[in-house]
């Protein structure tokens, strides 16, 4: 075979295998996700009015310019609560190790604003990470938003003092425009939060 030959040869060869990369590439199948469910069109949050655990007041554009893990629940619980938070800092410390960028906020909101004032929330969020959000406010306040997010809870028990609430227990998925984006249902596991947000944050 001549120079010539032999370098048509080559310059096939390497079409061929440039060709075959590009055909997979194109044939990989879109990431898909475990668990999460997101809406076919992210939804405005409805207006509201609480505090963080700063005391400071917010309302829905307190979410925007980041992603936000948001769980409804309260300090007494038992074990969801405690279980769910403990999760999402799971998941948010494999995501760090990850290189993930963004990492998402992780929110408590309070369904018991009676015990749950600001100081409580403060101490209370704090146990699962530094950066952690504790909300909390008037019970018509929160009301709002649990209403907008179809969020269920209901004060459960005869005491007056030593009650339980009763409450949805999903994960809500606010993006960074401040919208309803996604939800994870129960019961939740790292792994399923680690493998779904970054399909998720990055729109795939």
């Amino acid at each position: 075979m001549g120079p010539r030959n032999t370098f048509i040869a080559i310059v096939a060869v390497g079409a061929i295998g440039t060709g075959a990369w590009l055909s997979s590439m194109v044939m990989q199948p879109a990431p898909r996700l475990q668990t999460a469910t997101v809406l076919p069109a992210p939804s405005e949050l409805p207006e509201f009015s609480l505090v963080d655990q700063n005391r400071l007041s917010i309302g829905r554009d307190y979410f925007e310019g980041h992603w936000n893990l948001v769980f409804f629940g309260f300090t007494h619980c038992p074990d969801i609560c405690p279980l769910t938070l403990q999760v999402l800092a799971n998941a948010k410390r494999q995501l760090a190790a990850d290189g993930q960028q963004p990492l998402p906020r992780i929110v408590l909101v309070s369904v018991d604003p009676e015990r749950d004032t600001p100081e409580v929330m403060s101490q209370y969020v704090r146990y699962f990470g530094d950066d952690n959000i504790g909300i909390t406010g008037t019970l018509d306040e929160i009301r709002k938003l649990t209403g907008g997010l179809g969020i269920f809870f209901e004060k459960s028990g005869l005491d007056e003092v030593d009650y339980s609430v009763d409450h949805s227990a999903v994960v809500i998925v606010i993006n960074p425009r401040g919208q309803f984006h996604a939800l994870f249902g129960a019961p939740h596991e790292a792994g399923n939060f680690v493998h779904d947000l970054p399909i998720i944050m990055g729109g795939r």
